[in-house]
């Protein structure tokens, strides 16, 4: 099968994917961070975060410019500072300090979208979910293993169809670090790739 290839490929390529699992609060608002940034600019953001507070409560008695302060690295620090404000709030009075481990309890909390929740279920509880961003959501696509007009959700749905469960967590990174490495959005390094043959996009461009 077709998605037996790319998961061979992407275990070869950039593995092995190791199951490592994080403080669910800290995933949580490390993702939170990561909204429209660079990668190394978040970590910049939550050592620094981290190194203070760790906790929605310590989080909360953080004054405001100071919490804005320790975040700048990431972009964003006062719409960001506010919602992880609002995060803690709501964790802390609602779910006595402990980050929710469904879904639909993570997509409640302020500013939580779809991406953010899996991540946090994944990473956080170690509870298999795929989390699409724009490397996961395009590159199925342009391999056809979904269809063009599919959205976020209905990528996620036929992606966790396709693949074991046992395997999600390979498709979670795998597909960022080859949409980094090789399938980029613009001028993508077909000529380089292993998956060239199995490319929907690919044959487009004949």
């Amino acid at each position: 099968m077709q998605i037996d290839k790319v998961l061979k490929f992407l275990e070869q390529r950039y593995g092995p994917f190791g199951r490592w699992y994080r403080d669910p609060f800290q995933v949580l608002i490390g993702c939170v961070l990561s909204q429209r940034t660079r990668e190394e600019n978040t970590a910049i953001a939550c050592k620094a975060l981290f190194s203070v507070a760790r906790t929605p409560a310590q989080i909360l008695k953080l004054p405001m410019r100071k919490l804005q302060r320790l975040i700048k690295p990431a972009g964003f620090w006062r719409q960001k500072a506010k919602r992880i404000k609002l995060i803690s709030k709501v964790i802390l009075q609602r779910y006595r300090g402990k980050v929710p481990s469904t879904r639909a309890e993570l997509l409640a909390l302020p500013g939580v979208g779809f991406k953010t929740a899996d991540v946090t279920l994944t990473l956080g509880h170690g509870i298999p979910s795929i989390a699409i961003d724009v490397h996961c959501e395009r590159i199925p696509k342009r391999l056809g293993l979904v269809p063009e007009w599919a959205g976020v959700e209905e990528v996620k749905k036929r992606l966790e169809r396709l693949v074991p469960k046992e395997k999600w967590h390979v498709v979670n990174r795998g597909f960022v670090l080859f949409g980094r490495d090789l399938c980029k959005p613009i001028k993508p390094r077909c000529e380089e790739c292993p998956l060239e043959s199995l490319c929907k996009y690919k044959k487009l461009l004949l």
